[in-house]
C-alpha cells in the first residue's frame, strides 16, 4: 500500500511538474506576443491588438525600407536637417559621409536617431514622404493597426503599433538576409565621417551573449512608451519572434516566453500522395511525381490549421527528364501560403521512336512549305520589278 502510495505521487509530482512546465508564463508587459517566423502562428499574446508607442522600435521598419530601396555602398552627404535630431545617436555630424549600409548598422546597432532620419530624407526628399512609404508597407506586410510618423520612433501621439504588428513586421524583416544579418552582429567596423574613417559600432542587447540562439532585433526606450524589445532565436531550424511593449522586465520576459515556445513546438512533417501523371509520346504512358524536398512545418502540439494545396500540369510530353518540375505542393497556414516545393519527376521517360519521326517529318514538312513561300515572293517580287 505504502510502495502503492509513493508511486502515485511520484506519478502527480512529475505530472505537474510537466503542466507548470508548458503553461503560459508570467510576464511583466503590458502588450506581449510569441509568434513562429515561418507560418505567423502564435503561440502566446497577451493584450496583443492593444495599440501602444513603440519607440525605437520603429527603426525595424526604417532599416528594412533602407535596405530594400537603397544601393548599400551609396554615400550620402548629411545635412543639418538629418542629422539635428534629439535622443541616441550613431555620431553623424553635418557634412559627414556615410553609406547607406553604414547607416543601417547605426540604425540597428547604434540606435541612432540621426542614421534614421538621414535615411529617410535620402530616399524620400522628407521624413514626410518616407513615413508615408512606411504606412504603405506596413498595410502591405498586414500591420492594420499600425500608423508611423517618424522614422526614428520619437513620441508622436499619431506614431503607434501593436504587439502583433510588430511580430508580423519582424518576421517578414527577417526573411531579408541583409537586415537578418546586421541585426544579429554583436559589433561592426564602420567607416564615415568627414572625411570618414574607421569606427565601430556594438550591439547591447543581452540575449545575443545569454540565450542560446538568440537573433537580436531591436529595443526601443522613451517615457511615454517604457521598455519596448523584439527579438527572435533559432534552434533546429524554427525561428521564433517575441514582442514585448511597456515591459519593465522586458530581457527575462523574452527568455522565459523563448523557452515556452521551444518547449512546446515541432516540426511537423507533411506528406502528400502525388498521383502519377500522364505521358504523351514516351516509352511509358506515366511518370512517377516525387517532392523535390520534404517540407517539414513549425507547428505547435495542438495546431489544427495546416493545409495543402497540390498544383500539376496535366500531362507532360515525352522526353521527361528525371528532376523534371511538373508541378507544385503548397503548405498553408490559416489560408495563407507558408512554404512552396516543387514536384518532380521521378524517372527519365524517353520519346517512342514513331515520335521522333513523325516530329522530323512535321519540320520538314514545314521548312518545305516556307520555301515555297519564299520563292513565289521572289517570283512576285521580280514580276512587278519588270512592270
Amino acid at each position: 500500500m505504502r510502495k502503492r502510495f509513493c508511486l502515485v505521487l511520484s506519478f502527480l509530482l512529475v505530472f505537474q511538474l510537466h503542466v507548470s512546465a508548458l503553461a503560459p508564463p508570467d510576464v511583466s508587459a503590458k502588450s506581449a506576443v510569441l509568434m513562429v517566423a515561418d507560418t505567423g502562428e502564435i503561440a502566446f499574446e497577451k493584450n496583443a491588438y492593444e495599440k501602444r508607442s513603440m519607440a525605437s522600435t520603429t527603426k525595424i521598419m526604417t532599416a528594412l525600407l533602407t535596405v530594400e530601396c537603397a544601393t548599400p555602398q551609396r554615400v550620402v552627404i548629411t545635412t543639418p536637417e538629418m542629422v539635428n535630431v534629439e535622443g541616441t545617436s550613431m555620431g553623424l555630424l553635418s557634412g559627414d559621409k556615410v553609406t547607406f549600409n553604414d547607416l543601417v548598422y547605426g540604425m540597428l546597432l547604434a540606435s541612432g536617431n540621426d542614421a534614421a532620419n538621414t535615411a529617410a530624407i535620402s530616399i524620400d526628399g522628407s521624413i514626410k514622404s518616407f513615413a508615408a512609404r512606411m504606412n504603405r508597407k506596413a498595410a502591405h506586410i498586414g500591420m492594420k493597426n499600425t500608423v508611423f510618423v517618424t522614422p526614428s520612433g520619437l513620441d508622436d501621439e499619431n506614431h503607434y503599433t501593436t504587439a502583433y504588428d510588430m511580430a508580423l513586421l519582424a518576421c517578414y524583416a527577417l526573411r531579408n538576409p541583409a537586415f537578418r544579418e546586421a541585426c544579429s552582429c554583436v559589433s561592426a567596423q564602420l567607416c564615415y565621417g568627414n572625411e570618414p574613417y574607421l569606427r565601430r559600432l556594438s550591439n547591447h542587447n543581452r540575449l545575443l551573449k545569454t540565450y542560446e540562439g538568440a537573433i537580436r532585433i531591436k529595443t526601443g526606450f522613451t517615457k511615454k512608451s517604457g521598455r519596448c524589445l523584439v527579438s527572435a532565436a533559432e534552434r533546429n531550424g524554427v525561428t521564433l519572434v517575441c514582442v514585448t511593449l511597456s515591459a519593465p522586465d522586458d530581457w527575462n520576459d523574452h527568455k522565459k516566453l523563448l523557452d515556452f515556445g521551444f518547449e512546446r513546438i515541432s516540426l511537423k512533417s507533411i506528406d502528400c500522395q502525388l498521383p502519377d501523371m500522364s505521358v504523351f509520346g514516351g516509352e511509358k504512358c506515366k511518370v512517377p511525381l516525387i517532392l523535390s524536398q520534404q517540407i517539414n512545418v513549425p507547428v505547435f502540439s495542438d495546431s489544427t490549421d495546416l493545409s495543402v494545396d497540390i498544383k500539376l500540369k496535366k500531362y507532360e510530353i515525352a522526353p521527361v527528364i528525371k528532376g523534371d518540375v511538373l508541378g507544385s505542393v503548397s503548405v498553408l497556414f490559416n489560408g495563407k501560403t507558408v512554404e512552396t516545393v516543387p514536384v518532380i519527376a521521378a524517372e527519365n521517360i524517353k520519346q517512342t521512336t514513331q515520335l521522333v519521326e513523325n516530329r522530323l517529318s512535321l519540320a520538314e514538312s514545314l521548312n518545305k512549305f516556307i520555301n515555297n513561300i519564299s520563292v513565289k515572293l521572289k517570283e512576285i517580287f521580280k514580276e512587278r520589278q519588270t512592270v
